[in-house]
């Protein structure tokens, strides 16, 4: 018994302190709610006062100031009309409903129709009455004008006295040069202005068109353009500048990021547009360049009803699920509604990390979860035999450079061997889209990496121009943040405190975030036709070292650069088309297309991956050079290690 008591005083005094916090809350919104009609009752009465004043001053105006003259009228009949039309109309128009921001463009606009309204009631008013006019016609019309202004601009002038007293708020906020006069930089400028606890204050705009010079953003004023940073600086005492252009590009970033740097200049950005989710700018928004802003931001637009065509409803099935490529086409493919999404890896790790993305949760009991080797020939085609896919995306591959080179049977087995496994069985299956993901190193192929992934495209092609089903392969560059990739490794290194290690000074890559590349892979897989190989726009190609050369910049103290020269397979410059491939448009203005001659998957399964590596690499680049000069029906001749002269093998 006294447990139980114990228990219900515990939950009386609970419930008394539920009830305390709920008529606090009760109590703090009913306040509120009382400020904010008192705000909109002093609004209306600001407003009644001015068209008082309003139709007394059009008479006395129209009277030629003649105040003994005032007699003739019954001005005094007007005054109430026009306060009872401005309040009726003045609520229909939502303008004391608080609909907008005081002195807004919006609200200027409904206070425009609220004083036509009420003009128009003066007028019916004033010629109703035959016997005695209360005021001349013309003077009720200059009453309305001069309403209006006088209306518009007390708002005008109160906006102005809070905006000074909000600056005035936190006077020890750090002066700010912001870049970019359009949208993005109104927003930022705005938001640091205006925002609680915005640790800037912008003291100039900049911008590279002349037709913003001289412009002036919430009573900041454009300078003048990039080349000025410095000098607007040192004259400003500015110690931040902030980029605020969403859509800039990786250039444009790096070359603002490094002359801010060397005017002494905290650099911000304003996130992408991808990032800012309702498009509005907030000063917590702000934040130091990252690694994609450096290296690049497209903007993607997607056919997602193209999209959704293929990919709503179907069966898909995705290689290489666990990698960077593959998990993130799951996670887009997911969207579309799929009636089954497939999952195959090796990696039983990469399985876990998508299902955790996609789902929220990594039980790893999804029977479409499927732990597989595309090297297992049998396995992938029971699997295939047992789904019957409608699309199959394969992004599975061996994919590093320099092990691939020191071991290319790997490379065989894996990359060519593996993408003749899946597209036999999606032959078999019959499969209505295959897409087949591809790199930059095919293109001119130097290395068992891109030996291996040019034969593959060629292997697509041969199955897109024999069977029923779409075969097609997607060729891009780097992806920003994939494992094993150059970022990754840089910043290992800075957060061990290490030198960044760059291959050569002059070296040069493609990149583009991995959301955005599989978007375009998921809009080629909608547009691309048999037998060719669509190559996604990365934009202009980056030099390793300036991005290596910021990131170390950014770190105090600066981290030193070392040089460490290009290993074997790997190119100075990368390039997106072999020497003889004619790029043609496609259907998307970020996507081109080439035709990719067909191999034979007959030409490669005798092929003998226990080949010293020196003979592999030499088969793969015999066979890859092979495939730019073949026509449709045309063979390779088998090539052997008795074949090889190992005096002219020099890699």
């Amino acid at each position: 018994m006294t447990v139980q008591r114990g228990v219900d005083a515990n939950s009386l005094g609970h419930d008394r302190r539920m009830s305390a916090s709920s008529r606090s809350d009760r109590a703090v919104t009913a306040l509120f709610a009382q400020r904010v009609e008192a705000r909109r009752a002093l609004r209306f009465g600001a407003d009644a006062l001015v068209w008082l004043i309003a139709v007394y001053a059009a008479v006395v105006l129209r009277l030629d100031f003649d105040f003994s003259r005032l007699i003739e009228f019954q001005v005094a009949l007007l005054v109430p009309v026009a306060w009872v039309a401005q309040a009726g109309f003045g609520y229909w128009c939502g303008l004391y409903r608080g609909w907008w921001v005081l002195g807004s463009f919006e609200e200027v606009a409904a206070l425009a129709r609220v004083a036509i309204l009420t003009t128009c009631a003066l007028i019916v008013f004033d010629v109703i009455d035959a016997g005695m006019r209360p005021a001349p016609v013309s003077s009720v019309v200059g009453a309305g004008i001069f309403a209006f202004v006088a209306m518009g601009g007390v708002r005008y002038v109160v906006r102005q006295a809070i905006d000074h007293r909000r600056r005035a708020l936190n006077p020890d906020r750090a002066p700010a040069i912001v870049f970019g006069a359009g949208e993005g930089g109104e927003r930022a400028v705005h938001s640091m202005l205006y925002e609680t606890g915005s640790p800037y204050l912008p003291v100039a705009l900049l911008d590279d068109n002349p037709a913003k010079r001289n412009l002036t953003v919430r009573g900041v004023r454009v300078v003048g353009d990039r080349s000025l940073i410095a000098k607007v600086a040192a004259r400003t005492g500015a110690s931040a500048l902030v980029i605020a252009i969403p859509t800039g590009d990786g250039a444009l970033i790096r070359e603002l990021s490094e002359s801010g740097r060397a005017a002494g200049l905290d650099v911000r950005v304003v996130p992408t547009v991808r990032e800012l989710l309702d498009g509005d700018v907030r000063v917590g928004d702000l934040r130091a360049p990252t690694e994609a802003d450096l290296l690049g931001r497209h903007s993607i637009e997607t056919d997602m009803v193209a999209a959704s065509k293929y990919l709503h409803g179907k069966r898909v099935v995705v290689t290489g699920a666990g990698g960077s490529i593959g998990s993130e086409l799951c996670r887009q493919i997911s969207a579309f509604e799929p009636s089954e999404l497939v999952m195959i890896d090796r990696d039983e790790s990469g399985l876990h990390g998508v299902q955790l993305s996609i789902e929220g949760r990594a039980l790893l009991d999804n029977a479409n979860l499927l732990l597989v080797d595309i090297r297992d020939r049998a396995r992938v085609a029971s699997i295939f035999q047992e789904i019957e896919p409608d699309v199959v995306f394969h992004a599975a591959a061996l994919k590093h450079l320099p092990l691939l080179q020191t071991h290319p049977g790997e490379a065989l087995k894996t990359n060519v061997w593996g993408t003749v496994s899946v597209l036999d069985a999606a032959a078999v299956a019959g499969v209505e889209r295959f897409v087949n993901i591809s790199t930059d190193k095919a293109a001119s192929p130097g290395s068992a990496l891109g030996y291996s992934k040019r034969i593959a495209e060629a292997l697509t092609s041969y199955y897109g121009r024999r069977e029923p089903g779409t075969y097609l392969s997607v060729r891009f560059g780097n992806v920003l943040g994939s494992r094993g990739s150059v970022l990754t490794a840089f910043r290992a290194q800075i957060e061990a405190g290490d030198a960044l290690t760059v291959t050569h000074p002059d070296v040069t890559r493609y990149f583009m975030t991995v959301e955005e590349a599989v978007q375009l892979v998921v809009q080629a897989g909608a547009i691309g036709d048999d037998g060719h190989a669509l190559v996604l726009d990365m934009g202009e190609p980056v030099r390793i070292a300036d991005v290596a050369r910021q990131l170390a910049a950014s770190r105090t103290p600066e981290v030193p650069l070392v040089f460490t020269g290009l290993r074997p397979g790997e190119k100075l410059h990368e390039q997106l088309f072999c020497e003889d491939e004619v790029p043609q448009p496609s259907r998307h203005p970020l996507i081109r297309q080439v035709s990719v001659p067909p191999l034979a998957p007959d030409a490669v399964r005798r092929l003998d991956p226990t080949l010293r590596p020196e003979a592999m690499l030499a088969v793969l680049r015999r066979l890859a050079a092979q495939v730019d000069s073949l026509l449709p029906g045309a063979t390779i001749d088998l090539v052997t290690e008795e074949t090889l002269d190992a005096e002219r093998i020099a890699l």
